[in-house]
């Protein structure tokens, strides 16, 4: 019976699976980005400067993204922009604004920034961080998530390089980076993003418990030395891999 259940288990993630991945074909076909979408990202915009954001190239980006294309029922597509988390599959979310935006205000961009993101998830983090010049590698831990993204990003006309594994050792191969962002909250920062960082960049990662994580961005100083900075607690989902929560 236990042996039953969890094939029926495995069945329903790869129907969840094959769903999220169907959607994703052609998503943005018949889409429509009206002068009322982009009044609510002004508002949106609005909201995300009133709690602090004051970069402009933040904002801008925040302004300029069609968020309800993430949205695959267009009766919610108020909620997309709402300044709020939601489902995207997988157990996963794309991301409150307001988180975007500070994590991307932490990271400092500079145009051609090369960015490693830990947690592809929707693409909409990655998105912003394109807009702001930087030249993206981006990794997910779920394989519908990352085959979904991947056909997304670029009919939305923006390209990233994609990667499917367990980001929670970061992407070596390709390393090192200006800046690595992780979106997804990580029992303690993992040893091999600060080894993949150039000396002079920074990590910003949100690290506590299940329940709530404090955002962190450390500087790496010299090769053996980095100064870590603490900022405000945030919820995220869990970071998962070998250096991040296990299943």
């Amino acid at each position: 019976m236990t042996k039953n259940r969890s094939y029926e288990k495995e069945v329903f993630k790869t129907l969840e699976e094959v769903k999220i991945i169907e959607n994703s074909s052609n998503f943005v076909v018949g889409m429509q980005d009206s002068y009322r979408h982009k009044g609510m990202r002004r508002q949106l915009v609005k909201v995300v400067e009133s709690k602090g954001i004051r970069n402009q190239a933040v904002l801008d980006a925040i302004g300029k993204i069609p968020r309800h294309y993430f949205l695959e029922d267009s009766a919610l597509i108020e909620h997309a922009y709402e300044d709020k988390a939601f489902p995207i599959g997988s157990g996963q979310t794309i991301s409150q604004p307001y988180t975007v935006a500070f994590q991307s205000d932490l990271l400092n961009i500079k145009p051609g920034d090369k960015i490693l993101e830990i947690g592809t998830g929707s693409g909409y983090q990655a998105i912003v961080l394109l807009e702001l010049g930087a030249d993206v590698y981006t990794i997910e831990y779920q394989k519908a998530l990352y085959e979904r993204t991947r056909r997304f990003l670029p009919q939305m006309g923006y390209n990233a390089n994609f990667f499917y594994g367990d980001g929670s050792k970061g992407l070596s191969r390709f390393a090192p980076y200006d800046k690595i962002i992780v979106t997804a909250g990580a029992p303690s920062v993992p040893n091999a993003l600060i080894d993949q960082l150039k000396v002079g960049g920074c990590l910003v990662i949100p690290v506590g418990n299940a329940k709530t994580q404090q955002m962190l961005r450390i500087t790496k100083t010299a090769e053996n030395k980095v100064q870590s900075e603490t900022f405000t607690d945030f919820k995220f989902v869990p970071l998962l891999g070998e250096d991040g929560w296990k299943k």
